[in-house]
């Protein structure tokens, strides 16, 4: 059948869906920023409380696009679909469309067939500033917060890699002295008594008395019990399991990831931050 007119203006409005992910308060990409106002102000949106999904896709000539819906739960079914293996076919109503913004904000490594490859649409035409990955070939606060979420989702090939021993305290019938208790914590604490480990610990122990911005302390699930907790903040990710002990990376320390053992203050404050942090629905 011959294509008409309105049959190729039809097939260049059409999205071919590529993947979703959520831009909620819980669960956004960290990649964008260390909170969730500041990775919807990466996408020129306001930090709606109940969030957004973010559907990106190829049109008809293939230009990358980047539809937002405010329908956060029709765009979780499809995601949870996919991870199951499933297919599901996200195509969300036009009412539910906030904006479709040229680009795409995070890296996608594949690409719809029978159009042209991907490549960035005319800014012009869309709901804002052309979009584009942050840059994660060096390192910085981009790359900073993907190695946290890389361990997040990667605990326990990380956690075998960590010597308990290198958090033991001293040993019982040891002379105290004046300072002693704090030295040992601190030493059981944070390996070697990092200095930007004492910083960032002395910074979430801040959020318990000020909360700072919405999502910059989230919980997971994790087995068990137990949670996994992710805190951000300037030039620092801190991964921790409420059972266990945690990571910390810096920007002033590219690749380097810091454990930081249980202590004594350790446990307590993972927990305060599991009571105030906020979780997926």
């Amino acid at each position: 059948m011959a294509e008409t007119d309105e049959d190729a203006v039809a097939a260049d409005d059409a999205l071919y869906v590529l993947t979703a992910v959520l831009l909620t308060p819980a669960q956004f990409p960290s990649v964008l920023g260390d909170d969730y106002p500041a990775a919807c102000a990466a996408l020129g949106l306001a930090p709606l409380a109940d969030g957004y999904g973010l559907v990106l896709g190829q049109d008809g000539e293939g230009a990358r696009w980047t539809v937002v819906t405010d329908d956060v739960s029709l765009v979780a079914v499809a995601i949870a679909s996919w991870d199951c293996g499933m297919e599901y076919e996200l195509s969300p109503d036009e009412r539910s469309v906030v904006a479709a913004l040229p680009g795409w904000p995070l890296a996608v490594a594949v690409a719809a067939p029978g159009v042209p490859a991907p490549h960035d649409p005319d800014p012009e035409t869309g709901d804002g500033p052309l979009l584009s990955p942050p840059d994660t070939t060096v390192w910085g606060p981009a790359q900073r917060r993907l190695g946290a979420d890389e361990i997040a989702v990667q605990w326990s090939t990380w956690r075998e890699q960590v010597d308990d021993a290198a958090f033991a305290q001293p040993g019982a019938g040891e002379p105290d002295s004046p300072g002693a208790e704090d030295e040992s914590d601190a030493a059981a604490s944070a390996q070697s008594g990092h200095s930007g480990v004492r910083r960032v610990l002395a910074e979430v122990r801040a959020y318990l008395e000020t909360p700072p911005p919405l999502g910059r302390v989230r919980s997971s699930f994790a087995p068990g019990a137990a949670r996994t907790l992710r805190a951000d903040g300037p030039g620092w990710s801190l991964v921790a399991r409420t059972d266990d002990i945690a990571f910390v990376l810096l920007d002033e320390e590219p690749g380097e990831v810091l454990p930081v053992g249980r202590g004594r203050e350790l446990p307590a404050l993972l927990d305060a931050l599991d009571k105030m942090a906020v979780r997926p629905n």
